[in-house]
């Protein structure tokens, strides 16, 4: 079983890279779902020892239909990613009539020949969730994160197991959305080769004063001065499960 954690920032990376765990998603812009992050910050975090480091390749949040434009960009991402020392990239592409749009996926792997290559999340917002499963084992990507087409990993265990079975060893199958230490066990048990978490942690941040009267994200539902951070408790009590 490996592990791999969800992170926004250099310092989560630090932090994952101390408490042993296998690989982070490198993403920018939570409030997204995680968009590609800066090059300087694939650059440092590449730099950590002892992690290995996937790039979300995404150019903007929302769907997962893309335009020509758009394509071009990850493309372009792919090639950064891969100068700055990753090793893998993640991303996901779909068709209008929500299926996977196999052409395009498999002109993503092809750029990242050498690479390690995830298809995420987007598999989950398919028609057909079984036939996106083998539309992507046929495309050559190592591995498929999902949630078994649902809001979290345990509503949707039903439909990952039967990524696990469909997969004969052609693709990495990894869990997420969700994962916390009160259900990897379970979800751990259905034969996953990996699972996936973010262990979010809230702290305020380091501003004596707060002007109430703006937020520059143009809601006031989100605390702009808090800071999103790993809660090192949770990870290390998933560490404990997954390496049992």
């Amino acid at each position: 079983m490996k592990c791999e954690l969800c992170a926004y920032s250099v310092e989560s990376c630090r932090v994952a890279s101390l408490l042993g765990v296998d690989r982070v998603e490198l993403c920018a812009s939570p409030s997204d779902g995680g968009i590609t992050p800066s090059l300087g910050t694939i650059e440092e975090v590449c730099s950590i020892s002892g992690i290995d480091v996937s790039v979300m390749i995404r150019p903007r949040g929302g769907d997962f239909l893309y335009t020509d434009e758009e394509f071009r960009l990850m493309l372009s991402d792919i090639r950064h990613a891969r100068s700055a020392g990753a090793k893998g990239v993640v991303f996901g592409v779909l068709k209008a009539d929500g299926t996977v749009d196999v052409e395009r996926t498999r002109l993503l792997v092809d750029a990242a020949e050498g690479m390690e290559t995830t298809f995420h999340r987007a598999v989950d917002m398919t028609a057909n969730y079984e036939q996106s499963v083998l539309d992507i084992i046929s495309t050559g990507c190592t591995r498929i994160l999902t949630s078994g087409g649902y809001d979290k990993a345990m509503d949707g265990i039903h439909n990952i197991k039967k990524a696990v079975s469909l997969s004969q060893g052609k693709i990495e199958i990894m869990a997420g959305s969700g994962v916390t230490s009160a259900c990897a066990a379970h979800l751990a048990e259905i034969g996953v080769d990996a699972l996936h978490f973010s262990a979010k942690k809230v702290i305020p941040g380091g501003m004596s004063y707060c002007n109430p009267h703006i937020s520059m994200g143009g809601t006031t539902a989100v605390d702009e001065f808090a800071l999103r951070t790993v809660d090192e408790n949770e990870v290390k009590a998933i560490l404990t499960i997954i390496k049992q």
